[in-house]
């Protein structure tokens, strides 16, 4: 007899069915699984076995027990086809029939039975209702992350027991029920913009940044505050769409970094990765690559803090993200694709000793020295950034003033109306806002007056600007138009983004 299950394969950020052959039957007493499954996968075979066993099912010693997870040619990892085989072992060794074609099993066994948290869930329900299936199995641990998508029913299973009596009509398991919408948490931030002295300059280009998803260079003397603004943008960052948070979510699924507590991902992701970062570590890999920090600050900030430390190497890895919003990587057993559409807040000194820049401190390096400093950072990974400012040393008066600076939550305000102003522009596009302008949509919505023209003509030609920092002007000209509520970018919004652009 041979019964077939369905479940699924995550592979990067797209699933695949997988279909669980189980045939018990007459043979050499042995258990084999087949079909390109890794170490957690042959494993199974001892937590099947004693799943079975301990929750009082009749495992079938003196049988031949071979499971295939088609299709045989797809590489597979993880434990999350423990339920579908151990459900085929049991129906098949009882010789039950049923029609299970539209049900998806999902989910890691213990030894006990029970059903324990298992990666790449939400990628995997939304995988089952485009593929039409109408019953979702899973850990019971699981079932709000899975409830975020509507239209598949969701079955929370605590234990093999308990899935058996539900198959044959006995204990019903009640479909799970989604309380209430999206619940998004007050998140406190670390850092409030009220409480930064002085460097409005910073605070101008950080709003910029977050209203249109632009990357920001700070370069200052140390102490200067570069590390304190960097934390503060995540207090003036809008709240995540829904769209959003199904990316996000998605991401950290598969990385399994979701908290078991609250599985969903509400707030921008804002990741700081230390300058001894692998490239691995930074855009993803492995055997079966894995989302790396890029890609765990999809659709949030990605801060490098020490900006000129990070090895060169690492750095151009950064080229592909910074102008496509995603990553490709690719190994052996093939090429997966990440989502990569993070803010880039850098942060760096303006020479080895830091001082070069500040003009009360006398600084030790020699011309030489700082030229091979600043080229650590190379042209093509400098062009990709927006803006890049001066974030000075404040003075004495400065630090102690007792003028209380405007708070996040005001500068937050113009930024979501500004984000709105985008969303309603692009509503059309598949794209939500000006950072992610392509040559079209820049051509449409970025169309400035003769003497603008000629403004910017002046600029690309006497500072030798190329296409892509030509692009980027006109689309952070944009951004500041919108802050300014600004149907048509004017001279004066032009002419604050080449400050930007032309500091360094």
């Amino acid at each position: 007899m041979l019964t077939k299950l369905n479940s699924v394969a995550v592979i990067g950020l797209k699933p695949q069915l997988v279909e669980a052959e189980v045939d018990v039957g007459n043979g050499e007493p042995k258990f084999h699984i087949v079909g390109l499954g890794d170490t957690a996968i042959q494993e199974a075979r001892l937590r099947v076995k004693l799943a079975i066993k301990n929750c009082n099912f009749d495992y079938p010693y003196s049988k031949k027990i071979v499971i295939n997870l088609a299709p045989a040619d797809l590489k597979k990892e993880g434990p999350a086809y423990d339920l579908a085989m151990a459900v085929g072992i049991i129906l098949d060794t009882l010789e039950l029939r049923m029609n299970l074609n539209d049900c998806l099993f999902i989910g890691e066994l213990s030894l006990e039975g029970n059903l324990r948290h298992t990666n790449g869930i939400l990628p995997a329900v939304i995988f089952a209702k485009e593929q039409g299936f109408k019953k979702v199995y899973l850990p019971w641990i699981d079932a709000q992350e899975a409830s975020l998508i509507d239209g598949v029913a969701i079955y929370p299973v605590r234990n093999l027991k308990e899935i058996f009596d539900h198959l044959m009509g006995k204990n019903l398991i009640e479909p799970y029920q989604k309380t209430n919408e999206v619940e998004v948490k007050e998140q406190e931030f670390e850092v409030d913009m009220a409480y930064i002295a002085g460097q409005e300059l910073a605070k101008r280009a950080l709003e910029i940044a977050a209203s249109g998803g632009h990357n920001v260079l700070m370069s200052g003397p140390p102490g200067s505050g570069k590390t304190l603004l960097a934390k503060a943008m995540s207090s003036i960052l809008p709240k995540l769409l829904f769209e959003e948070i199904l990316e996000v979510t998605k991401i950290y699924s598969v990385a399994g970094l979701l908290p078991l507590n609250y599985p969903l991902i509400t707030q921008r992701p804002f990741r700081s990765p230390h300058h001894s970062a692998s490239a691995i570590s930074l855009i993803g890999g492995g055997r079966i690559p894995k989302p790396g920090e890029i890609s765990l600050a999809h659709r949030g900030v990605l801060f490098l803090d020490e900006f000129t430390e990070f090895p060169r190497q690492v750095m151009e890895n950064l080229r592909q993200p910074l102008e496509d919003g995603l990553i490709n990587i690719s190994r052996v057993m093939g090429t997966l694709t990440y989502p990569a559409r993070f803010i880039l807040v850098a942060a760096q000194n303006p020479c080895p000793c830091g001082f070069s820049s500040d003009p009360e401190r006398q600084c030790t390096c020699s011309p030489g020295q700082i030229i091979k400093y600043q080229q650590k950072i190379s042209g093509p990974i400098i062009d990709r950034i927006d803006m890049q400012i001066e974030v000075p040393r404040l003075k004495y008066e400065q630090l102690t003033t007792a003028v209380v600076a405007e708070s996040s939550d005001v500068i937050r305000q113009r930024v979501e109306q500004a984000r709105e102003i985008q969303l309603q522009r692009f509503k059309n596009f598949t794209i939500l806002y000006n950072g992610e302008m392509r040559p079209q949509e820049i051509k449409e919505f970025c169309q400035i007056d003769t003497e603008s023209s000629e403004l910017l003509k002046s600029a690309v030609n006497q500072f030798h600007l190329s296409g892509r920092a030509y692009h980027r002007i006109l689309k952070l000209a944009r951004t500041i138009a919108d802050l300014d509520q600004n149907a048509k970018i004017k001279i004066s919004h032009l002419a604050e983004a080449l400050q930007y652009r032309l500091s360094r």
